[in-house]
């Protein structure tokens, strides 16, 4: 499958997909439709890749004025493959690849007391298959750890099956849009703050 960075520095520059079909891309233009979307925050921000692939979302959010990007994939061969498609599109020194589980990072990383937050979070796990039969999306919605590394004002975007129901944890997420772009579903989320470990002193009339 072809890909390239769609605007930006980078703009039109392809992109190297890994052998074997184990990683499905972020289509060109649903990456277009989503960058379009969300505008003048993708500059400067801080910008977390997960189940990141070939590292299309970060890439092209460093392309577009991204201060940095962090790409966490598991699979050793296709972050090497990220590590390519960054020094070809010269974005080298604002990406970082951590070869890791998602949601193993997302807990070491919170639990970490100098934890950095990110601006933007991208999510692209794989679809519930057969080769794959757990609804991943479904157990990110349920992480606090994720909420956790979202800047309060962040925005964290889903990509998943629109055959799967959108299960969201309302005490963590709330749901700002959602678009359907063919085979493909795109969902724009922000955190919701956490309530208080303690309830607030009752205040008595002077």
């Amino acid at each position: 499958m072809a890909m390239r960075v769609v605007a930006g520095i980078a703009g039109g520059i392809p992109l190297k997909c890994p052998r074997g079909g184990q990683v499905r891309p972020t289509m060109d233009q649903v990456r277009a439709a989503v960058f379009s979307s969300l505008a003048e925050r993708v500059e400067g921000a801080a910008v977390l890749d997960l189940f990141a692939g070939t590292g299309g979302l970060g890439i092209e959010a460093l392309s577009r004025g991204a201060t940095s990007a962090v790409f966490v994939e598991k699979d050793r061969g296709t972050a090497d493959c990220i590590r390519q498609n960054l020094a070809k599109a010269r974005l080298e020194t604002g990406g970082e690849v951590i070869c890791s589980d998602a949601h193993g990072y997302c807990s070491r990383s919170a639990r970490n007391p100098s934890y950095r937050r990110f601006d933007l979070i991208f999510a692209d796990p794989p679809y519930q298959t057969k080769d794959h039969p757990e609804d991943i999306a479904t157990r990110l919605l349920r992480d606090d750890h994720l909420r956790t590394l979202l800047a309060p004002e962040g925005i964290f975007v889903l990509e998943k099956s629109p055959r799967t129901p959108l299960l969201v944890a309302e005490h963590l997420w709330q749901v700002l849009r959602r678009k359907r772009y063919g085979t493909a579903e795109v969902v724009f989320l922000a955190r919701v703050a956490a309530a208080p470990s303690h309830p607030p002193p009752e205040r008595h009339p002077s």
